[in-house]
């Protein structure tokens, strides 16, 4: 393997991984707050410092997929809701809901925001930042719609416990502990991809306006 492509790719999608998981965790911990759990600031995960919330195994997995990945979860306790119910619904959309903020962003640059400042960006300083946005496009949307999975410990699977009558939602929860499990074997055998990648594409298209 070229040693230099290998650096450069790492450049490229470094920033770009980092705000995503960054901005995804953060998203969850302030609407927790919002509802007045103070759990994720007391513990010091409100930061954009995306040191204290990369998981090593989930980062590789980004650098390996470029598309789906997963962060070290803030933490939430859903006691301080009113609602908890409802609340953590809302808590755990929040954190998808940021990454396809993100990529809308991106896309938008992309289309519109480049030509304008071009004039007056060295092309060796532009064409990465290109990239970088285009490579947040795809990842924000890819993080998005893999963690809407309906698999414990996944986003998905905490809004599905919210709208699920409270019976069938302790169901979903008691298999968390085969959730992970389930989860790594889905995504290295490419199970995953086949399910998630023709959403992604999908999104991403629509975004890009392809």
């Amino acid at each position: 393997m070229d040693i230099y492509n290998t650096i450069q790719k790492i450049i490229i999608l470094a920033p770009p991984i980092l705000f995503a998981v960054t901005i995804h965790e953060v998203a969850h911990g302030l609407t927790a707050l919002m509802f007045g759990d103070p759990t994720a600031k007391n513990s010091g995960r409100l930061t954009l410092n995306p040191i204290k919330h990369l998981d090593p195994f989930g980062t590789i997995v980004f650098f390996l997929t470029q598309a789906i990945g997963w962060a070290r979860p803030v933490p939430v306790n859903p006691s301080y809701f009113r609602n908890p119910k409802r609340d953590m619904v809302w808590v755990s959309i929040a954190g998808p809901a940021s990454n396809i903020a993100v990529a809308i962003l991106s896309a938008l640059f992309v289309r519109y925001g480049i030509r304008p400042i071009s004039p007056f960006i060295p092309n060796f300083i532009l064409t990465p930042i290109v990239y970088m946005a285009l490579v947040s496009v795809q990842l924000n949307i890819g993080l998005a719609v893999f963690n809407l999975i309906p698999i414990p410990p996944l986003d998905g699977s905490k809004v599905l416990i919210g709208l699920l009558p409270k019976g069938l939602g302790m169901h979903i929860e008691a298999f968390e502990k085969w959730g992970f499990v389930l989860l790594l074997f889905m995504v290295f055998t490419g199970l995953t991809g086949q399910i998630i990648v023709p959403v992604i594409f999908y999104i991403h298209n629509l975004l890009m306006g392809l």
